[in-house]
């Protein structure tokens, strides 16, 4: 069921209670009903975005050029962060989770979330998890790098409208919007007993808890338990240790172009359905052992359109999207924010632009409406626009690794939101070792390229220039890696290898922030992935205290 209102919560028995509605969140939800556990989701949020629920997010930024806006970074509604997100779909890499210097360790191996992908790939609507397929009739000599390997796309990224049915009708899911947890309560042993909710109105009340799942996304999961440790310095190692520490995203941009050799090639890297029609892609990845032998962090390369706010690619259609999403209530219902603000600079010319339609437009109106269909009417929509030229010649994307800084953290701020919550000061930190690193995978894809004959790599500035260009088109914001990271130990991260937190028996995390490492994958699938491994932990332990109980 799904209610705004509180009425009945101060005398719930549920089985596990749950902050936040994002993709961790439901999913957990609905795993747990699998195993005929109820689940109480409690969100800050409506159903819709709202000015005073989303200003409870706001924050103060360090560096406001490196980090995404609060407003474009979290979503306080339901679903949450679903409604932000692309939709790529990423397990981790072998690689992410091999001893490497200077980078922390994962307490659980790849073989320990492989089990639960499949759930968590239909949970997300991705379709199977087949990660690798090869270009019928082009084969690279060379290994170094490989272009086998396949993005997924949910056909349907909000969970909470993919799995509508499921959450409005059965009686053990519990979701209840505008209730926003400001506290958590702890009995003597020190184990978590209730939660304090605020309401819009300024009503307040406590609600009993037997386990209780912090999956308010990566950010917001944080600063709850930096609130929660601030009264209670003996939570999370301390004001020294790692919790809000070692921030991350992803190092994201584009500083050079490639220009693919042939046309079977080039068609390959259209976005492109699987046997069971959903949409994957391919993408150039660096093996293993090239990264070893480089020090290179993990990171994968696409072919994108050229720059779409630049008119000099003359193309019709490209000029129509731009001028579609330019427009902000348009744009902002086209793409989330976080993604739009990326292809649309702060001083728009649209004159160039009208030109380039006016030229095709009998052409731009029938492919815009074909695409527009696709995306945003079609049962599986498609992922985003790629139009491929006579030239071949492409942006390159890439997405790499940031490696963990303790210096990159967040802390509380003096200031508070209107239910008295402290906000965050973001003190994001970019490190230029990994600019470095990313321009050396640059130019070992360029080599590669020419080697094997399958294309070239032009920069879009002087080699010279090129960590200057990475680094300044660092900044992220929406991936919230690192900040309450899984560890084997209390000394090293905020949670064990099942997401217990440490120290509190019946307190889980379950977001981005338990991540140790950020890996060049998109981190939703992975901890989807995570809270589903978690359903199946809560599940077993329930039994076994079941068990117990009726021994004795």
């Amino acid at each position: 069921m799904i209610a705004d209102h509180c009425r009945g919560l101060e005398h719930s028995r549920h089985d596990v209670c749950i902050i936040g509605s994002g993709p961790a969140g439901l999913s957990l939800a609905l795993e747990l009903r699998r195993f005929g556990l109820s689940a109480l989701v409690l969100e800050s949020g409506g159903t819709r975005p709202e000015p005073f629920t989303q200003d409870l997010s706001g924050a103060d930024l360090t560096d406001p050029d490196r980090h995404d806006d609060m407003s474009i970074a979290v979503a306080r509604r339901f679903g949450g962060t679903s409604n932000l997100w692309g939709g790529r779909c990423l397990p981790f890499d072998p690689v992410d989770f091999r001893p490497r210097p200077g980078m922390p360790d994962w307490p659980i191996t790849l073989a320990d979330l492989t089990p639960f992908l499949p759930t968590a790939c239909r949970l997300v609507s991705c379709g199977e998890p087949v990660f690798e397929a090869p270009i019928p009739g082009i084969r690279a000599a060379d290994d170094r790098f490989s272009f086998e390997t396949l993005e997924r796309w949910s056909g349907r990224p909000k969970l909470q409208v993919s799995h509508a049915a499921t959450l409005a009708s059965d009686p053990g899911i519990d979701i209840r919007l505008h209730t926003t947890v400001v506290d958590v309560l702890f009995d003597e042993g020190g184990a978590a007993r209730a939660v304090t909710v605020v309401r819009p109105s300024g009503e307040r009340m406590t609600v009993p808890v037997t386990r209780l799942v912090v999956a308010a996304g990566g950010l917001e999961t944080t600063r709850l338990l930096l609130s929660l440790q601030r009264s209670r310095p003996h939570l999370f190692g301390g004001s020294d240790g790692p919790l809000g520490r070692n921030y991350m995203g992803h190092v994201i941009g584009e500083i050079a172009d490639i220009t693919l050799a042939s046309d079977a090639l080039d068609a390959a890297f259209m976005f492109e359905r699987d046997p069971q029609g959903w949409y994957v892609r391919r993408r150039f990845v660096p093996s293993p052992a090239l990264q070893d032998e480089h020090d290179l962090l993990n990171v994968a390369f696409w072919p994108v359109i050229p720059r779409m706010a630049d008119a000099g690619h003359r193309d019709a259609l490209l000029s129509l999207a731009f001028l579609a999403l330019s427009f902000e209530p348009v744009g902002r219902a086209l793409l989330p924010q976080a993604l739009r603000v990326r292809h649309i600079p702060k001083a728009v010319e649209r004159s160039a632009h009208l030109r380039n339609v006016c030229r095709n437009l009998p052409g731009a109106l029938v492919a815009g409406a074909r695409v527009a269909w696709q995306r945003y009417g079609a049962p599986t929509r498609l992922p985003g626009l790629f139009v491929r030229n006579s030239g071949r010649r492409y942006g390159l994307s890439y997405h790499s690794e940031q490696s963990p800084w303790s210096e990159s953290r967040v802390r509380l701020d003096d200031q508070t939101d209107a239910t008295g919550l402290p906000r965050l000061h973001i003190d994001y930190r970019v490190h230029e070792s990994d600019a470095r690193a990313v321009v050396r995978a640059h130019d070992l894809l360029a080599d590669w390229l020419v080697r094997t004959g399958l294309g070239r790599l032009d920069y879009r500035q002087p080699a010279e220039q090129n960590v200057e260009a990475v680094m300044r088109l660092f900044g992220h914001g929406t991936h919230q890696i690192g900040t309450a990271r899984m560890a084997d130990t209390a000394e090293r991260g905020v949670v064990d290898r099942n997401l217990q937190a440490f120290g509190v028996p019946n307190l889980y995390v379950a977001s981005a922030a338990v991540l140790p490492r950020s890996g060049q994958a998109s981190p939703t699938l992975t901890v989807v992935t995570l809270a589903v491994r978690l359903a199946h932990h809560i599940a077993a332990e329930t039994a076994r205290v079941d068990v117990l109980r009726s021994a004795a």
